[in-house]
């Protein structure tokens, strides 16, 4: 892929929130390490996006959807006009212990879309496009959306690019943005620089891309000892730009429609917990 002009340049780096109610949060257990998980059911509107590098994570909502993903798979909930759903660990990773490490996004839905139907995407980590830089010195994860004109699996409702990149020690890698897309690089391991500018990162940290049409990521010569790469998630997708009202894990365009949201999940209208017998 091509370097483009106008490259974008790195904004200073702030909390992992995005313009128009997108937000990402990481998660990392090392191995050997137990987990001290609550298992509760919550509700949910708008959506979430989970990716898990390492590990295994089981999901269930009151719509039916779920199932189990592990190392490289992505679970695409839209929770939509909203649902009660639990996700965690199974148990015999909770009582063994072991490594678990991956991220979710939360994503927005547009005002038209936000009482859509539920759904539930469960993308394979051997269905994402894989791509290598021209050098061979990057490895590109398309999970969702497109890049140079090769398309990933995830289905969204507003245009979204998510890519996971292995860039090797030395090596840069341009990509082609859409001009009308935000960006943003978040370290999952290793440190580098990012844009033109070479602004350094490292892992945990997040870097909001200004205006351009394409996004450059550099791995440092030297990468720390527990990782051989710099491993780097790219995200972006057209802002919604409508008015924002946030509560919990609810995300509604105004103040009135947060408060139906929580009357309509006390009346029961998100759904119910399933039964398990036997308990």
């Amino acid at each position: 892929m091509a370097a483009q002009t106008a490259s974008r340049r790195p904004q200073d780096q702030g909390p992992l929130r995005t313009p128009g109610g997108n937000s990402l949060r990481a998660f990392r257990v090392p191995g050997g390490k137990k987990f001290y998980v609550q298992l509760k059911w919550t509700y949910e509107e708008g959506g979430t996006v989970t990716y898990l590098i390492d590990g295994t994570f089981v999901h269930q909502d009151s719509n039916g959807g779920g199932g189990t993903i592990q190392n490289g798979d992505t679970q695409w909930m839209t929770a939509g006009s909203g649902l009660l759903h639990i996700e965690a660990p199974p148990e015999s990773l909770v009582q063994s212990g072991g490594l678990f490490h991956g991220l979710q996004l939360w994503v927005n839905l547009p005002a038209r879309d936000k009482m859509m139907d539920p759904r539930y995407q469960d993308i394979r980590g051997g269905n994402v496009q894989l791509l290598t830089s021209p050098d061979g010195g990057a490895l590109l994860r398309v999970i969702a959306g497109e890049l140079d004109g090769h398309q990933g699996p995830g289905v969204t409702h507003t245009p979204i690019t998510m890519i996971h990149a292995t860039v090797r020690p030395g090596a840069e890698v341009t990509l082609p943005w859409r001009e009308d897309f935000n960006g943003l690089a978040y370290v999952l391991a290793g440190r580098g620089t990012v844009g033109t500018e070479r602004r350094p990162v490292h892992m945990g940290q997040t870097a909001v891309f200004g205006a351009g049409s394409s996004l450059t990521v550099r791995a440092d010569e030297k990468q720390d000892g527990h990782t051989p790469d710099l491993e780097v998630v790219l995200l972006g997708g057209q802002p919604i730009r409508e008015p924002m009202a946030h509560y919990g894990p609810f995300v509604m365009n105004s103040q009135a429609e947060l408060q139906q949201a929580f009357e309509d999940f006390q009346k029961g209208l998100l759904g119910t917990v399933p039964a398990v017998h036997g308990m």
